[in-house]
């Protein structure tokens, strides 16, 4: 199977081969040695001086430590979203009783540095600033650098990144952009399974663990930072994820950075190519594309159930649809982590005659070879 959705995403023979490796004491010496030898390759990747803790949870279990361990209840936060992950950072930071004040922008499109100027200026009230790198839902990529420069650099606000699905695919220098808590997951760009999360967390974002006054236990940033000082987590870790996570950090600095960023560079451009080729319409601003996920427009006529199991069935190939209102208008073509430019080329292929057995692919000239 070709699995071409945003994530999980496939791992290559040398994690599994590390995945299935026997168990050790999680309260030893052996583990102390590996989690040390993981937290160090994941502040390279991070680009990051600041501390880095490892958490047995989703990405979604990353964003709920980063909101209950910098937000007090009552505590006025900004949320900008530009699709369902932005939106689920306000879902939690509401859960747990901050007041939140949402910037929303029109999905596919790129959060606007001046629309956050102006919001911060108007709320001089708000903490703390959430964002999302990297949208996976809309295909979206913010400019994070630009968002930091108001954000940090106009205002001096708490900056927590979602970058669970941007961290180890496109750069994200945490410490020159100045993010306080970043956060990402396992099962994106790292190639390893899922159930593994990581979090930065800059002196100043201590600052905000302190004095946070929301309930947490099990995603207690503090406790999770007074048991990596012993080589330990505070809770049974997924050792076996993490097993995966070192092996699959070490291909990353092996390949070494830049060359992963320009590989995904050149995939996502290869890819919405391709796409544009057979005559579909791209759902992102083509100025802020990712490059780690493409969304396309469903064609008019087509039903995506169908598509996607004419795709899956006869094609072996496995794309993701779209999310929250989003579903059924768009699906999803991801490329992160361990593919290459022909898996794409067989994803464009399969796309091709998908369409043409459903009698929906829309009227272009022929690819040439």
């Amino acid at each position: 199977m070709n699995l071409r959705v945003p994530g999980p995403t496939p791992c290559p023979d040398p994690v599994l081969e590390a995945v299935g490796q026997q168990m050790i004491n999680h309260r030893g010496p052996e583990f102390a040695q590996l989690i040390g030898r993981v937290t160090a390759d994941l502040k390279a990747v991070f680009e990051t001086e600041n501390d880095l803790l490892i958490l047995t949870a989703s990405g979604t279990g990353a964003l709920e430590a980063a909101v209950v361990n910098t937000l007090s209840p009552g505590e006025r936060c900004l949320v900008i979203s530009v699709g369902v992950f932005g939106d689920r950072f306000a879902q939690i930071a509401s859960a747990f009783g901050a007041d939140v004040r949402r910037l929303d922008f029109p999905h596919g499109t790129a959060a606007d540095p001046d629309a956050v100027r102006k919001c911060l200026r108007d709320g001089p009230a708000i903490s703390t600033v959430f964002v999302t790198h990297n949208e996976t839902s809309t295909g979206v990529t913010n400019d994070l650098e630009a968002l930091s420069g108001v954000i940090k650099g106009e205002f001096d606000k708490t900056l927590v990144v979602d970058g669970v699905s941007s961290i180890s695919s496109v750069p994200c220098p945490v410490d020159r952009w100045g993010i306080d808590l970043a956060v990402s997951g396992s099962q994106k760009g790292w190639m390893a399974p899922p159930g593994l999360a990581m979090v930065s967390v800059s002196p100043r974002g201590w600052k905000a663990v302190a004095a946070a006054k929301m309930p947490r236990v099990y995603f207690d940033l503090a406790a999770a930072k007074q048991a990596l000082e012993l080589g330990q987590t505070p809770w049974t870790p997924a050792l076996s994820t993490l097993y995966g996570l070192q092996r699959g950090a070490a291909l990353l600095l092996e390949e070494g950075m830049e060359a992963v960023y320009r590989r995904h560079a050149e995939i996502g451009a290869h890819t919405r190519q391709l796409v544009e080729g057979l005559g579909l319409d791209l759902f992102a601003d083509p100025r802020h594309a990712s490059n780690t996920v493409t969304a396309i427009k469903v064609p008019p006529g087509v039903d995506w159930k169908a598509l996607s199991r004419t795709l899956r069935e006869t094609h072996g190939v496995e794309l993701a649809g779209g999310q929250g209102p989003l579903s059924g208008t768009i699906f999803r073509i991801g490329h992160l982590g361990w593919v290459n430019a022909g898996e794409i080329d067989q994803v464009a292929s399969a796309l091709e005659a998908s369409l043409a057995s459903l009698q929906a692919l829309p009227s272009v000239p022929a690819r040439s070879s």
